[in-house]
């Protein structure tokens, strides 16, 4: 089979991390995705759970060298010219499993890279007839389009993400609380009561605030004059409700700096009988709705875990989830989006 021409690109993307409804944690990572023919590779391998090689949290030093490889100037970490495309999000085993494939040049005598033989390796040698991606490439990208994608993450002054928050809030007990899930899962977090006397240095590592209910209009202005000052944008989070893991899901909404297009979830809105949500690719949808009684103890309900295809979806919520003050968490392993249910009629 002959490698058809197609383009090349990258893309920030994100891993979703969170605390989930059974309690246990999903680390966060950040990652540049490959972009093929407009579209992130990653969503034709259906609802795998993977991040690329190019990570954001990995040492520089480790990064360029996935980059070198990438662009053919440093050997395969495999056999048979293989390398790693996509792989465990929590670490770097090969026998977790792994997306790899062929990187080469055009045999033709043509400046261009090829793609080919894509499979699911979980150790050498693999099995193409078992475990390949046969509907997968192969895939023919021009060299110069091709090089000056990748080179320029090695140009970047800071392919580090800023994976920081800062906590402003009265309510110290419940930021702990929040800081110590959002260090869990890989995000680094800070409490502080303003920004007056944060360095600018310091403000420029960071990627969100997090404001609680309570925080007065005052404080919210100044710090935003002091993130202005230092001459850095962030996302604004305003707390929906004192529940730690939808104030995580909200933030790591907030850090996503994937293009909206390019997203799994692209819209959820959620009123008291049904919630409504976009998909663009087939994936595992998981749908938890939050609410508070009148004594302030938290009820969560997991509403919806299932595969969708691409497309507008309705999910029916049953009425105990969603009375009084409630919010709705839809997450896919690349994608979380939050809202509050409305009274104002169904779906």
């Amino acid at each position: 089979m002959s490698a058809e021409y197609a383009t090349f690109g990258l893309a920030p993307a994100m891993r979703a991390g969170g605390v989930l409804a059974n309690g246990d944690y999903q680390v966060h990572r950040d990652f540049v995705d490959f972009i093929v023919d407009g579209r992130p590779l990653l969503f034709r391998l259906s609802d795998l759970d993977a991040v690329s090689p190019l990570a954001a949290d990995i040492p520089p030093a480790i990064f360029t060298a996935h980059v070198r490889r990438l662009l053919l100037e440093a050997e395969a970490p495999l056999r048979d010219n293989r390398y790693v495309i996509y792989g465990c999000p929590e670490c770097e085993g090969l026998e977790c499993g792994a997306v790899t494939a062929v990187i080469e040049k055009a045999g033709d005598g043509a400046d261009d890279f090829v793609w080919r033989d894509f499979a699911w390796q979980t150790g050498e040698p693999v099995d193409l007839q078992l475990n390949g991606y046969h509907g997968i490439g192969p895939f023919r990208f021009s060299g110069p389009e091709y090089r000056e994608a990748l080179r320029q993450l090695l140009a970047a002054d800071e392919p580090q993400a800023r994976r920081r928050v800062l906590l402003i809030g009265a309510r110290v007990a419940l930021l702990a609380k929040l800081a110590a899930a959002l260090r869990t899962i890989g995000i680094g977090a800070e409490i502080a009561a303003d920004a007056a006397d944060v360095p600018p240095d310091e403000l420029r590592t960071y990627g969100a605030v997090a404001f609680g209910r309570t925080v007065s209009d005052e404080t919210r202005r100044s710090v935003r004059a002091a993130f202005e000052g230092a001459g850095v944008r962030v996302a604004y989070v305003d707390g929906l409700a004192p529940i730690v893991p939808l104030l995580v899901a909200q933030i790591e909404y907030a850090l996503d700096r994937s293009p909206t297009e390019q997203r799994r979830l692209t819209r959820l809105a959620a009123g008291r009988d049904a919630a409504r949500l976009s998909v663009t690719s087939t994936c595992r949808v998981r749908l938890i709705a939050y609410r508070m009684d009148r004594l302030s103890r938290t009820h969560v309900h997991e509403v919806f875990d299932d595969v969708l295809e691409p497309g507008e979806h309705r999910v029916p919520l049953a009425a105990r989830s969603t009375k009084g003050n409630s919010y709705v968490v839809a997450r896919t392993s690349t994608s979380v989006l939050v809202t509050s249910t409305s009274s104002s009629g169904g779906l």
